[in-house]
């Protein structure tokens, strides 16, 4: 998102009553307001764009002001620096951190699929340290059997258990490691749904529970339930379990639209509260989850500093 921005940034020739820097936020408002139409936005990806409007706000506050060629290489710089530090960068320096917590022996279990706790644990292979990873998946996405796939490519011992098993998957687990959508002001997780269940379950067993989660992905906002904000995906992927077409008109839901008193809900993310989390890594460090507030704040006035 942040590239095409820039792309669009780039190119963009201001008309002749008004300059560069006045003019950029108004031509992006009409990109931004066609991303939301087209799907939800990740917390992630609202938490950049408030970012960017602050940055061409900064902008047009520059005394004496920037010419359009300046202002234009500025804002494109930043977001190329944003990109490399606070993606690119971080998610290398989460995995250089989550080494730290992984010793020989250890069963691993991750849920669902993060590209961070994949990089993770391949990295952790490559060091030549001896352990074992559990992925435990859900139904409809069945996100877990890519990472999956990818684990056992690399020669990593892996088990493969659905949601509904656990407990089962937890009675050999040393530590729980997950990847994040966002994490929220009052320390709490919001990810793909079934996380908040592997948490609680790994903290019934006293099992420590680690989320990789970037820092951009800070949201400045409070959430104690998955209904307040949440996506919805295609009612009919909960419907849809069988590959062929015979099955599938006879499944029991096939005809649920049928059923004026009948609704099928397919929430795609959940939150875990922060008492089930035993850290964060980031790319700043290992916190607590309840730091989360102190890291937004202090962490993007900081970037911001280094970037002035």
């Amino acid at each position: 998102m942040l590239e095409v921005f820039s792309k669009v940034i780039s190119d963009h020739k201001p008309p002749s009553d008004a300059t560069f820097s006045r003019h950029i936020q108004k031509h992006l408002d009409p990109h931004i307001a066609y991303l939301l139409s087209i799907r939800p936005m990740s917390l992630s990806m609202r938490e950049c764009i408030r970012w960017l409007k602050k940055e061409m706000a900064d902008i047009v506050e520059e005394d004496p002001p920037l010419s359009d060629a300046d202002a234009k290489n500025r804002l494109t710089e930043r977001i190329s620096h944003f990109i490399r530090e606070r993606i690119t960068m971080a998610d290398q320096l989460i995995i250089q951190n989550g080494l730290t917590k992984i010793q020989d022996g250890d069963v691993i279990l991750t849920y669902a699929k993060s590209s961070v706790v994949e990089n993770l644990l391949l990295e952790t292979q490559k060091k030549g340290i001896d352990f074992k990873v559990i992925v435990v998946d859900s139904r409809p996405l069945f996100e877990g059997k890519h990472l999956l796939r990818r684990l056992v490519a690399a020669g990593i011992d892996c088990s493969y258990y659905l949601l509904s098993s656990v407990y089962v998957a937890l009675k050999s687990v040393t530590k729980v490691v997950m990847g994040a959508h966002a994490l929220l002001n009052n320390g709490a997780v919001y990810s793909r749904i079934g996380s908040a269940m592997v948490a609680m379950a790994a903290s019934d067993k006293q099992i420590p529970v680690m989320i990789c989660c970037e820092t951009y992905k800070f949201v400045n906002r409070t959430q104690v339930d998955s209904f307040v904000l949440n996506e919805l995906g295609d009612p009919d992927d909960l419907v849809h379990t069988t590959h062929t077409p015979s099955e599938e008109e006879s499944a029991v839901l096939s005809l649920w639209r049928n059923q004026p008193d009948l609704r099928l809900l397919n929430l795609l993310y959940d939150v875990t509260p922060s008492k089930y989390i035993t850290l964060v890594v980031t790319e700043v460090g290992l916190i607590p989850c309840t730091s989360a507030p102190v890291i937004w704040r202090e962490y993007n006035e900081e970037f911001g500093k280094r970037m002035a």
